[in-house]
């Protein structure tokens, strides 16, 4: 009995990774049971191991996650279509498949503070939030804000019911357009709370994949994504997901203007102020020209400090600070987001404590 429902899952799984890459969606294996990518095998798990330079990409291993991502259909065999393969998952790489997905979460987690419930969007304190608990909520008041319709009652589109309770809204980008993945409880790039972005730098389950906590379905008529909405792709622009084709050149970019013209409104134009945060914004956005051994830990580190320190000083709010700094650190490092936060966080309170005055040295 065991075996033959080893051979079923194996069967169910290969047959919905050769349904995913027959739509042009590179998919990767997930752990067995879980919503987690397949491990990476030993020699990738060594610390300082990185994928740009990992062998096993090229040898077919599906080490890395959605990075080892395939449309090979002799690759979906081998990986699913085995014993080893019974039980795995199918995860879909959203970047390289030109997916948007919209992953609307119902956890129960206590609200966090109203400016963080829609980033950059300010709901008044006389507005009563009784019964706004999840992702569904937030994102049906960001439609109504709109007058738009909720993403999660589109029927146009393809829509998958997660186990938790949760659902996958899945949309194509328009070409020419570079999404960039984020997470609803972010501090920096954020659509709403508890709603999650999964595109580039990111990776989806696909309908059909099984949990013990249960299945991801499909919910009504669409079995296929339909192009983001023209509302909703303004929305994501406005909080920081376009990502811009970066940048192949060693020269040193200038940073975004979006940072000097913040600086500016905070500081009443003060040059100073923004001469200094855009030095060390700039050492920051060089690193995007090298994948590795380019300081960048220290180099945002040293931008956060920096901007702390503009921060104590007047010239610049912290709020805007995080949200310049995060958004940079995501285009020179997409898929480092908890990573980069975490630096930029640090390095910001470590430079409030040190106000920055205008003609000081940095």
């Amino acid at each position: 009995m065991a075996a033959e429902l080893r051979a079923l899952r194996s069967e169910q799984s290969v047959a919905t990774a050769r349904w995913c890459a027959g739509k042009g969606w590179p998919v990767h294996p997930l752990a067995a049971g879980r919503k987690t990518p397949a491990g990476n095998c030993e020699a990738c798990r060594a610390p300082g191991h990185t994928h740009e330079r990992c062998v096993c990409l090229g040898a077919g291993r599906w080490c890395h996650g959605f990075r080892a991502a395939t449309l090979d259909p002799a690759r979906i065999e081998s990986w699913w279509g085995t014993r080893a393969g019974a039980g795995r998952g199918v995860g879909v790489s959203c970047g390289p498949a030109g997916l948007v997905v919209i992953d609307i979460d119902a956890h129960e987690q206590k609200l966090p503070d109203r400016v963080r419930l829609l980033p950059g969007i300010t709901i008044a304190e006389d507005i009563d939030l009784t019964g706004l608990a999840n992702g569904f909520h937030t994102l049906g008041v960001l439609a109504a804000l709109r007058g738009a319709e909720t993403p999660a009652l589109d029927t146009t589109t393809l829509r998958v019911r997660t186990p938790s309770g949760g659902l996958h809204v899945w949309y194509r980008a328009h070409p020419g357009q570079r999404w960039q993945s984020s997470t609803g409880s972010s501090s920096g790039r954020a659509l709403a709370w508890q709603v999650d972005i999964r595109a580039h730098g990111g990776y989806i389950v696909a309908p059909g994949s099984r949990t013990p906590n249960g299945d991801y379905t499909p919910v009504g008529p669409a079995r296929e994504p339909v192009l983001l909405p023209d509302w909703l792709a303004e929305e994501l622009e406005r909080t920081g997901h376009l990502n811009p084709v970066r940048q192949t050149s060693r020269r040193c970019p200038l940073p975004p203007p979006r940072a000097r013209q913040a600086v500016a409104a905070a500081g009443g134009g003060r040059v100073g102020a923004s001469r200094a945060l855009d030095k060390v914004l700039a050492e920051v956005v060089a690193c995007a020209a090298v994948p590795e051994g380019a300081a960048f830990s220290e180099r945002l580190n040293r931008a956060a400090y920096t901007a702390g320190g503009l921060v104590a000083a007047g010239h610049l709010s912290r709020a805007e600070a995080e949200g310049i700094l995060t958004q940079l650190a995501a285009d020179v490092r997409p898929g480092q987001e908890r990573r980069c936060e975490a630096i930029v966080r640090s390095g910001l309170s470590a430079g409030e404590r040190h106000p920055l005055l205008l003609g000081s040295r940095i």
